[in-house]
């Protein structure tokens, strides 16, 4: 199975190297994931659950960073065991170059084997399971760098004051439906309408 593709993320490339190098965004970001340990500078230790088509599996693995080329890249590869859900490995290449003004491109081009039951169900789900995960991990990731949102009290504070509002409701509805009805009168009263 191969998956390739380019995301842009709304921060410079040196946060973005610094998130894709911290267990803990990883482990907020990575659909599924239940824990991340750093075991050494270029080893991490994953516990992954997932579900692809009727199979689903609680994989135990590890990933390892080569070809380190701060901040432009790395390559990250992969092994993990699922059980009886059988085993997946492989490497993914990513890349980060400058974007717009603050943001980065990030493209990424991965390669993984699968095995045991999984193997069996067919690489159309397991391409489809694969690329929804990357999808939600790239939404998770970018949500990272997003401005947190403002909370009601602050933006109350933030707001210039709403003019005041009669009890009434908004004069100007009042001289709409006013005019409303006087037109509707003079209409009625053209035709002939007596009261």
């Amino acid at each position: 199975m191969d998956l390739t593709g380019t995301r842009t993320i709304a921060a410079p490339r040196d946060a973005v190297w610094a998130a894709l190098n911290d267990p803990a965004v990883l482990k907020d970001c990575v659909p599924g994931c239940e824990s991340l340990e750093r075991v050494t500078d270029g080893e991490w230790r994953a516990v992954v659950a997932a579900k692809v088509g009727p199979v689903s599996a609680r994989f135990t693995g590890k990933m390892t960073l080569a070809d380190l080329d701060p901040p432009n890249g790395y390559t990250l590869r992969f092994e993990g065991q699922g059980g009886a859900a059988g085993f997946a490995g492989g490497e993914a290449r990513v890349v980060l170059a400058d974007g717009s003004p603050g943001e980065t491109a990030l493209s990424y081009a991965a390669k993984a084997q699968v095995g045991g039951k999984l193997a069996q169900i067919g690489s159309r789900l397991i391409d489809g399971a694969a690329a929804k995960m990357a999808d939600e991990f790239f939404a998770r990731f970018a949500r990272h760098f997003a401005p947190p949102p403002a909370s009601a009290e602050v933006a109350a504070v933030d707001s210039p004051a709403a003019p005041a509002v009669p009890a009434g409701g908004r004069p100007w509805v009042r001289y709409v439906a006013l005019a409303a009805i006087v037109a509707l009168l003079a209409w009625l009263a053209s035709k002939g309408m007596r009261w």
